[in-house]
């Protein structure tokens, strides 16, 4: 089965407003296969690291390999998000 990764650029302002971590904070970032945010690492109860994006516009959870991370000079890992530049 072929799936279309949303494609996420890490320092484009829409995207960290769209993209949020499943609490809905924007202070995300990615790490090792996953994600971690700062706003929930400083919760007492609250663990940072977490393995989806929630999309604001529907709502829905995107686990990391359905995610393609881009940067300035182009995918943020190679092996999930491609080799090549958008």
């Amino acid at each position: 089965m072929s799936e279309t990764k949303k494609t996420v650029e890490i320092e484009n302002r829409s995207d960290r407003w769209r993209f949020v971590c499943p609490r809905g904070h924007r202070s995300w970032e990615p790490t090792n296969h996953h994600f971690w945010c700062s706003k929930c690492a400083r919760a007492d109860d609250v663990d940072g690291v977490f393995h989806e994006l929630r999309d604001r516009r529907d709502g829905g959870l995107l686990e990391r390999e359905q995610v393609r991370l881009l940067t300035p000079v182009g995918p943020y890992d190679r092996d999930l998000d491609g080799g090549e530049r958008a």
